[in-house]
């Protein structure tokens, strides 16, 4: 299809005018973007679709958001099937919350709407040494996010909104004591056991496969034995980080943009203050209001009349719970970190001086200035080597947006070869080989990118040897490959694997046999307890699990206790690889007493495991009443083991 595109160019742009032209007229260029953009419906929430290009956009983000926290992390856990379902599932949870939020008309307020933006840290670096916010770096910020001031407020305001579907629910969660500690002393339970093991490694040591039982092992599991396809590559990676290497900033363009950004590069004046608060929000009665200031302007005099007393004054009679103990002191802080009123006092004080009573929302306010920590411009010539990093980062960027549009439509039009792309940008063609489909331990970079991966490995890609089109593998990085050889899968023979096939028959007959071993004598065993033969007892408990396997530990602290202490708890654990094991349960031993520290954090955790429950419970609840449905299968993990 693609072949006769390329060969016809003229015809084909001359089909689609007659056939896309008309959609316009008929049903407009709005209605025609949305049929395009609809996509494949994965999932559904109040009858709209949640489509697979949304998810796609989804999952993209969060990768970016992940491997921006943690670089190191390795890029094939962030984009399994199983990670890409979670993303989905997250995606169905904000559409349920969002449309409940719309149905039970929750709304915030554009007070609260203020509230929250004033809180935010990023926000609150953006803010000059006056206080006032520089929007020009705001727009900024979040233009680097696609974003408008606007569209950045309506998202916070539609956030805020959410949250209130869930947090009501999860603030109100009542937990009685007498559950809590039920389920911490189950947790802390201890109990006397014996563990026999029958372990894989034993039994194949005796086992002696004759060359027709791995023969036979062979062909039965040939899949197992198969070399995986191969292919030498060629690729290209466009790289914002690479472009900068060929910016050259003069110290013209560096002076400027010095000049034009002194104000925000410069530290802003800092000032210490210490304050003695009588609280009365700004909503309580007059009188109330009236009393409070009269008890600071008494204060206010006694402060005066000795100065020196003031930090004693404010541990005695200041309610302000963060700084009373500290006799008022608040720190350094710069504009911008207080309520307007104190800051503006703050800033118009002189060091050594106690202010008149300062009235805010909070109360009423004595200041005391002890110390002014001045701002600093930093020189040209200090600032010099950041502004040239800063500067060729930004202009890379420009330039990694323009390059970005040669490359991506070059490597579709010039499709049998990378080499002259290469040759117009400058860029490395590069070369490897034995790539497969899923990157070998230890790979790093485009070969190791699942996206890069599966377009080379593309039917097209291998039939034809065709460019992969341009593909992002991280932000402000993009690359094309082609194929140069390719060898298919292929089962190796046996003579090849033979050692391999031999290894992988011992495992899995070893762990048959210790497991049939293991259900003989469970079955003896609990019928004579008294013929059991095993080692000395240990105690365990989900603390202390004397290096036991997990499954071992809990079937010990799971199994049913009923028949104790006449008869002997028997219960048989199935290791998988690692064989069989039988635990005989004595009984449960006696604990002392744990911590208040300890059964106050258990109680805590359970609560709050129980508002998590009573949460998932309303959410889920939601799911039903808007009909939420996942629609492609969630992928099941692969069991280890034979």
């Amino acid at each position: 299809m693609f072949d006769f595109i390329r060969k016809h160019t003229k015809v084909t742009m001359a089909l689609l005018f007659l056939l896309i032209v008309p959609s316009f007229i008929l049903f407009g260029l709005d209605g025609y973007n949305r049929s395009r953009d609809k996509g494949v419906a994965v999932a559904r929430v109040d009858g709209n679709d949640i489509t697979q290009a949304e998810w796609d956009r989804a999952h993209q983000n969060e990768v970016d958001r992940v491997r921006a926290q943690m670089p190191t992390l390795d890029i094939k856990l962030l984009d399994s099937p199983e990670a890409r379902f979670a993303t989905l599932e997250r995606l169905v949870r904000d559409r349920v919350i969002a449309v409940a939020a719309d149905k039970l008309r929750l709304t915030t307020s554009d007070q609260r709407l203020a509230r929250e933006l004033q809180q935010s840290p990023e926000i609150a670096s953006l803010r000059r040494p006056d206080g006032s916010l520089d929007m020009e770096r705001y727009r900024q910020l979040l233009g680097s996010q696609n974003l408008t001031p606007e569209m950045f407020e309506a998202n916070v305001r539609a956030d805020l909104s959410r949250r209130q579907v869930l947090a009501p629910l999860a603030a109100s969660a009542i937990t009685g004591t007498a559950d809590a500690d039920l389920a911490l002393n189950a947790f802390l339970e201890k109990r006397e056991i014996q563990v026999a093991r029958f372990n894989t490694s034993d039994f194949a040591a005796k086992l002696s496969p004759t060359d027709a039982d791995l023969e036979q092992f062979y062909k039965a599991n040939e899949k197992l034995f198969q070399a995986p396809e191969q292919a030498t590559v060629e690729y290209l990676v466009l790289d914002a980080d690479s472009l900068k290497k060929s910016i050259v900033i003069n110290d013209a363009d560096l002076k400027t943009y010095y000049e034009q950004n002194a104000q925000r590069l410069s530290t802003p004046e800092e000032r210490r203050a210490s304050h003695i608060l009588i609280a009365s929000p700004k909503k309580a009665p007059a009188a109330e209001r009236a009393k409070a200031a009269a008890k600071a302007a008494e204060l206010l005099a006694q402060v005066r009349k000795a100065p020196d007393t003031f930090a004693d004054v404010a541990r005695k009679n200041s309610q302000d719970p963060g700084s009373a103990a500290n006799g008022g002191d608040l720190d350094f802080f710069a504009r911008g970190s207080m309520v307007k009123p104190f800051e503006d006092a703050a800033f118009a004080m002189k060091k050594g001086d106690i202010s008149d009573v300062v009235e805010s929302d909070f109360g009423y306010h004595i200041i005391k200035l002890t110390d002014i920590k001045p701002g600093k411009q930093r020189s040209f010539e200090e600032m010099k080597p950041e502004l040239e990093a800063e500067m060729k980062k930004q202009q890379a960027q420009k330039k990694f947006a323009e390059t970005a549009e040669i490359f991506t439509n070059a490597v579709y039009e010039q499709s049998d070869a990378l080499k002259p792309l290469a040759e117009r940008l400058k860029l490395d063609l590069k070369t490897a080989v034995n790539v497969t489909r899923q990157p070998a331990p230890g790979t790093t970079g485009v070969l190791a990118n699942p996206k890069f991966l599966n377009a080379i490995f593309s039917p097209d890609a291998i039939e034809k040897k065709r460019n992969t089109e341009a593909i992002e593998i991280a932000p402000g990085q993009l690359a094309s490959g082609r194929i140069v050889q390719y060898t298919p899968a292929r089962t190796r023979p046996f003579a090849e694997v033979k050692d391999v096939v031999r290894q992988r028959w011992v495992a899995e007959r070893g762990a048959l046999e210790a497991r049939k071993e293991g259900l003989a004598k469970l079955a003896a065993w609990k019928a004579a307890p008294a013929t059991a033969v095993l080692p000395a007892p240990v105690v365990v408990s989900r603390e202390q699990t004397q290096q036991l396997p997990n499954e071992v530990v809990d079937a010990a602290l799971r199994a049913d206790l009923g028949t104790l202490p006449a008869t002997p708890v028997f219960a048989g654990v199935d290791l998988g690889a690692q064989g069989y094991a039988i635990v005989r349960v004595n009984k449960v031993v006696a604990s002392e007493p744990p911590a208040e520290a300890v059964t106050k954090q258990g109680r805590e955790q359970y609560a709050q495991a129980w508002s998590a429950a009573e949460s998932l419970a309303y959410y889920n609840t939601l799911k039903d009443r808007f009909k939420a449905e996942i629609l492609v299968t969630r992928p099941v993990l692969g069991k280890a083991g034979s």
